[in-house]
């Protein structure tokens, strides 16, 4: 599903003295098109449409928080503005995170007048998720009288102004200055007598509700509301809430199939320190890396945001190998944005050990911008590579021990390594059709032992299982408690490596039909239990109509 992600987040500043250099805002009767003007010296300005198109207009509209641009809208269209024109023949990759990384004249260096300020119209997303909402209760015994006494007003002698972003729009609360002056980011002193804070005229019917937490610690969330609260407790230093609002997040994640949503999210997660908000979206891409990887989305990632990602054990993709293709992808089109040290960075992260054999000795030929760039890491790699694929274990392990994520597999989705079973109906009015349905239920295959090629030719045989009701556990003499039950069991030769390789299996949850994963799941004793809606990090979008994919990770002890 398509929506808006937060408009607010990259339309908020903290204090009106705060403001921070190189903020935009669109001036016009709608809040996704406009006039685009920018943040520079203590005053707003316009900018030229001179070079101005829709590589620049996508950088303004992911910087205010859209979806992404539908058009550049040149010549004064939305009007003209006044001041200072600060920035003239704009040129953008489309990539930056903001219109200041692109290049330009020079501030206030233009031969342009305000009818040539630029504007833009960009994507509204304006199907939300559905408002789901949820409490928040830190009081820890505080009296309800703090609520009723912030209701009344009584006694109250500080001053909240609240504006929006073009100071538009405004309205005053009245609060108690000693209630404010917990929160040591905000300075109140004795001496204080009000606070200016700036956000989205979108936020304002939230304020009140977020002031009253301070009294009480106790307000109701919901998915349209998080986004709001989650800024004012960044503005307000309250760390608590940020924290318990985040969960909120992990509502909207699964709803936008292009990635923006998560990328803008993680991006907002940095800059106001929430680990937990990075955390949460990180796994999210983590668990449908390939997905991202296929969408527009992926040359826009920032540096970090692939530094993070590529140090993660539970990313699914096909193989490393499939992995390291989509790195070089992703440097050719960043060009000059990532500097050699950055590419470098990267490629250390990339698991050459755990690449089949066989893609090692072609990538000895490849001319890859990698290896071009990187000649000797990047041979070094591959020599660490098949040096894992011809030693025992035993022997390198020594050398191995400080870099052990080198030799742990990712969840790697290649058919060697997964099987689906996609057959999850419970209603079957004849016993004959019972069996074909349960048998659709049970698959058969074997893997290699291990990726090594010592071990490849040495298979495990797998028997994956889906159980929907009690007799089909008890049928082979498991006791479940609550459906479905997911069950892989090794046998035949698997016995033989235990001292030597374990499997930390997996087991991905994804609806029938649609590929974007949202859960992933350890075999405890062979059993994965499918957890309900209130147990699940994310909401769980198609109860009783899963798709399960049963993964295969050995690793060496």
């Amino acid at each position: 599903m398509y929506f808006l992600w937060p408009l607010l987040f990259l339309h908020v500043s903290a204090l009106k003295q705060q403001t921070q250099e190189g903020r935009l805002r669109l001036v016009g009767d709608v809040l996704s098109s406009g006039r685009v003007e920018i943040y520079h010296d203590g005053q707003w300005g316009t900018i030229c449409d001179d070079g101005w198109e829709l590589a620049e207009a996508q950088v303004v509209c992911r910087q205010l928080g859209f979806p992404g641009a539908i058009s550049a809208t040149p010549g004064g269209q939305y009007g003209e503005g006044s001041g200072t024109i600060w920035l003239d023949d704009m040129n953008c990759k489309g990539s930056e995170s903001s219109l200041s990384e692109c290049s330009f004249k020079g501030w206030g260096v233009t031969d342009c007048t305000h009818k040539e300020d630029a504007g833009v119209v960009c994507e509204s997303g304006k199907n939300m998720t559905s408002n789901r909402q949820f409490s928040v209760d830190n009081s820890l015994g505080l009296s309800d009288d703090l609520g009723l006494l912030f209701d009344s007003g009584d006694g109250c002698d500080f001053t909240v102004n609240v504006q929006d972003i073009s100071e538009q729009a405004e309205f005053a609360i009245c609060v108690h200055r000693l209630i404010l002056m917990i929160y040591p980011k905000l300075y109140i002193t004795n001496d204080s007598r009000n606070l200016t804070v700036n956000v989205s005229h979108t936020c304002h019917p939230h304020v009140s509700a977020f002031l009253r937490y301070l009294y009480t610690r106790q307000i109701d969330v919901s998915t349209t509301s998080a986004q709001c609260l989650h800024q004012l407790a960044f503005i307000f230093g309250v760390q608590k809430l940020m924290e318990d609002v985040g969960r909120a997040f992990t509502l909207l994640l699964p709803e936008d199939s292009t990635f923006r949503t998560q990328v803008s999210m993680y991006e907002y997660g940095i800059r106001t320190g929430d680990f937990v908000l990075q955390e949460n979206v990180l796994q999210y891409l983590s668990w449908n890396c390939e997905f991202l990887i296929s969408s527009p989305v992926w040359s826009t990632i920032s540096f970090h945001m692939m530094d993070a990602l590529l140090q993660r054990s539970d990313l699914i993709v096909k193989d490393e190998a499939f992995l390291l293709e989509a790195l070089e992808k992703w440097i050719q089109d960043k060009g000059d944005e990532i500097s050699s040290d950055q590419q470098a960075s990267l490629l250390n992260h990339i698991r050459f050990l755990l690449i089949p054999v066989d893609k090692l000795y072609d990538m000895q030929f490849s001319s890859s911008i990698l290896r071009q760039n990187h000649e000797k890491l990047y041979l070094t790699g591959l020599l660490r590579g098949f040096q894992f694929n011809a030693l025992p274990f035993s022997k390198i392990r020594n050398q191995m021990d400080n870099m052990s994520s080198e030799y742990l597999s990712r969840i790697y989705t290649g058919d060697e390594w997964s099987r689906s079973i996609n057959e999850t109906t419970i209603d079957y009015p004849y016993y004959n059709q019972y069996r074909h349905i349960q048998s659709n239920r049970i698959q058969s295959f074997s893997t290699p032992a291990h990726p090594s090629s010592l071990y490849r030719e040495q298979k495990v045989q797998w028997q994956a299982q889906v159980f929907l009701r009690a007799h089909e556990c008890s049928n082979y003499g498991i006791s479940c408690t609550s459906f479905p039950v997911a069950r892989l069991y090794g046998y035949g030769n698997q016995n033989r490596y235990t001292s030597t390789i374990r499997y930390s299996n997996r087991l991905i949850l994804t609806c029938k039909n649609e590929d974007n994963v949202f859960y992933v799941q350890d075999f405890k004793n062979d059993i994965a239990v499918v957890p309900n809606n209130s147990s699940m990090d994310l909401p769980n979008p198609c109860p009783d109509d899963y798709s399960f994919r049963f993964v295969v990770r050995p690793e060496y002890i």
